[in-house]
């Protein structure tokens, strides 16, 4: 047995894995195309600083970060939205808005491996940059539950809450921003004991210590009823009365445009990544205590990279998370069923007459597989059964005299045979 395996955290896909991989990623692909996202392509290495710059503590402990031989600090991505609000800072600074991007690949954090979290996962990204209106919060949200819909996810929820309503708390308390990261970072890991242990050596008021811990007490899937709540809970908060105002609009633009989903509304939720600054969300099944998607609205990153002040919006699909999740429901994907052939030359002499049938089959959009291990026939008719095959060509002399081969229906376990010009579409119109 070879010494050699993958390096801890990391996975080899096997066909089927990455066909299903695939799949997910060109479901958002298209999904990106409808709602007019366009695909940009950004470097798996980035500026550590860059990337540091308002991920979250513990994401910054989780870098894989290394000097280059250059000697420059660098990191593999963590995450996508740095690396879009670098590219909007500079590249596409002048570009009319709102810009739609969308991006896809490998991501790369040092978690702890565990299932559903690995060294090297995958997600697909959408950014809605430029605009601060509810309107844009809305298509976010609703382009990730037409994601769910389509992938075939059942009994699906979201989790949704607004930075605006903890920080505005915090803010007016006078807690300084690192410490407020330092206590989302807590809550978000529901680490709540923590987060308020934190708070008390702040010496924040009993008002500040009580209204937290009621938010905490809060959650429920009927918007007016919770947000009724949480607003009398935060009444003497200004900002955060604002934000719950702005969440409780962008829910219900989103659900009287026709959308439908399970939504659980959570005042104390909070995610570790710093940029947030206003509706936040994750996606959820039963069947995983993980997120399989997540995002939100951050309107200081760009400017933070030295971009204009811009607002911006997006979510990222854990696209390895959803395979599991698919496999939890037994949700096999919906792929087009195409032919695939096996070409078997009967004779030695006949393997370039096999070749040849081969490509012109691959012209014509037919996936077409040559034996190439010289089995006998009733062998290699067997190897072809065994991989799927849903036609045979059988390369006889007798038959190529005539100018014909042998075209097996390995379902039906019938043979005929078939002029070589009209093979393609004996086989395509089965």
């Amino acid at each position: 047995m070879s010494k050699f395996r993958t390096v801890r955290g990391m996975r080899d896909f096997l066909p089927e894995q990455a066909r299903t991989m695939r799949y997910i990623e060109n479901l958002a692909r298209e999904l990106a195309k409808l709602y007019g996202f366009k695909e940009v392509i950004t470097p798996v290495v980035e500026s550590y600083d860059l990337l540091a710059a308002k991920s979250g503590e513990e994401i910054r402990q989780r870098m894989y970060a290394f000097k280059d031989l250059g000697g420059r600090k660098v990191a593999l991505r963590p995450e996508f939205t740095a690396s879009i609000a670098r590219l909007v800072a500079t590249t596409l600074r002048n570009e009319p808005k709102p810009l739609r991007l969308f991006c896809a690949g490998s991501l790369y954090r040092y978690d702890e491996p565990q299932l559903g979290r690995y060294r090297e996962f995958w997600q697909s990204n959408f950014e809605l940059i430029g605009s601060k209106n509810p309107e844009a919060d809305a298509e976010i949200l609703t382009l990730t539950n037409d994601l769910m819909e389509r992938l075939g996810l059942k009994n699906y929820w979201f989790k949704v809450g607004h930075m605006g309503i903890l920080r505005g708390i915090l803010g007016e308390e006078g807690v300084k921003e690192e410490d407020q990261n330092l206590i989302m970072q807590r809550f978000d890991k529901k680490l709540w004991e923590e987060g308020l242990k934190i708070l008390e050596k702040l010496k924040v008021s009993r008002k500040c210590l009580e209204t937290i811990k009621n938010l905490m007490k809060i959650h429920g899937t009927k918007i007016e009823d919770v947000l009724g709540k949480v607003k009398e809970k935060v009444k003497d908060y200004e900002v955060s009365v604002s934000a719950v105002e702005n969440l409780e609009e962008i829910l219900n633009l989103t659900f009287e445009s026709g959308v439908k989903f399970e939504v659980s509304i959570e005042p104390a939720f909070a995610r570790g990544l710093e940029y947030y600054t206003g509706i936040i969300f994750e996606v959820f099944t039963p069947e995983l205590e993980i997120a399989l998607s997540g995002g939100g609205r951050y309107d200081k990153l760009i400017e933070l990279f030295g971009g204009e002040p811009t607002p911006a919006v997006g979510v990222a699909h854990g696209i390895d998370r959803i395979m599991l999740a698919m496999e939890k429901q037994k949700i096999k994907p919906k792929l087009p069923e195409k032919p695939l052939v096996v070409i078997i030359p009967i004779e030695e002499d006949l393997k370039s007459k096999a070749l040849e049938l081969a490509i012109q089959l691959r012209k014509k959009g037919v996936c077409t597989e040559v034996e190439v291990m010289r089995r006998t026939a009733t062998r290699a008719l067997q190897d072809a059964d065994r991989r799927g095959a849903t036609h045979t060509v059988l390369v006889a002399p007798k038959e190529l005299k005539e100018g014909k081969v042998v075209l097996r229906d390995m379902q039906l376990r019938e043979q005929k045979a078939v002029d070589l010009e009209k093979l393609p579409n004996e086989i395509l119109d089965e």
